[in-house]
């Protein structure tokens, strides 16, 4: 149990906000979508991505709460025409980012 536990969930408007304002003060930021995003229907989180969100947590679960299913999140990423970033873990590694993009470019 947490003492957030008794708060109201934030709404979409104001996650979207949120996500805007700090993509505005932190430009190279990952504004990263976490715990409870499963509350959000795939528009709000498409609108949560175009308020400038860049990332999102994947796994069943983050920590104790529960999280979006990682094929709903690959059925989301295709239908927003939304290429994931490879996994780098380190400095300095180029990923295969570039290379979906030229893939989808070409096509």
């Amino acid at each position: 149990m947490t003492h957030l536990q008794y708060f109201q969930p934030v709404e979409i408007w104001e996650m979207i906000r949120m996500i805007a304002t700090a993509r505005i003060i932190m430009p190279k930021a990952m504004v990263r979508l976490s715990a409870g995003r499963v509350r959000f229907s795939m528009p709000e989180q498409a609108l949560c991505f175009l308020a400038g969100a860049n990332s999102i947590f994947t796994g069943e679960k983050l920590l104790t709460t529960p999280n979006n299913d990682f094929d709903a999140d690959q059925l989301m990423f295709k239908v927003l025409g939304l290429l994931p970033k490879a996994p780098s873990f380190h400095e300095g590694e180029t990923s295969e980012t570039e290379e979906y993009k030229e893939a989808a470019s070409s096509t």
